[in-house]
């Protein structure tokens, strides 16, 4: 069974409310990777994964997956500035498609325009050098599209 979802608030209701989840900031070359606390209320850089084949990053995100206990993964969805959506964003849900095969655990996506901004001047304001952000970026990045995700699960649930 697919279990992908496409609205947020799906999602919310899909995931176990006490689990880590782990966010996903796919590249063409890398794969940036954060993870929550198990509260889904703080994100954290994890690595970037130089990607390869999908089996073989497949693998190492259900590795992470497996020994952190992931309850559900959100991937950034790249949409266009207007909201339309192009083939990286086709190319993400290709992923997610060939990733639910491999796992039980809920997928879903957050929209990640801005995020490689975000965390571009976030790493300049912390005088972090060239060098240093072009390792770290992705996996900054992936924390800032799961805070995202994760400040509008606790809005939700905070209405109920």
């Amino acid at each position: 069974m697919i279990h992908i979802y496409e609205e947020i608030e799906a999602l919310a209701e899909a995931l176990p409310r006490t689990q880590a989840l782990i966010g996903l900031d796919l590249g063409t070359k890398t794969i940036g990777v954060a993870v929550s606390d198990s509260f889904q209320s703080v994100a954290t850089p994890l690595e970037t994964i130089k990607r390869k084949k999908f089996g073989v990053d497949a693998a190492r995100l259900l590795d992470i997956i497996d020994k952190r206990s992931i309850g559900g993964i959100i991937l950034g969805l790249p949409r266009n500035m207007d909201g339309t959506e192009g083939p990286r964003a086709q190319s993400t849900r290709a992923f997610a498609r060939n990733l639910a095969t491999l796992t039980a655990i809920p997928i879903g996506f957050w929209d990640e325009r801005l995020s490689t901004v975000a965390a571009e001047r976030a790493l300049l304001e912390a005088d972090t050098t060239r060098k240093r952000r072009s390792e770290v970026i992705d996996h900054v990045a992936a924390s800032y599209i799961l805070q995202g995700a994760l400040d509008r699960f606790g809005h939700l649930r905070s209405a109920t």
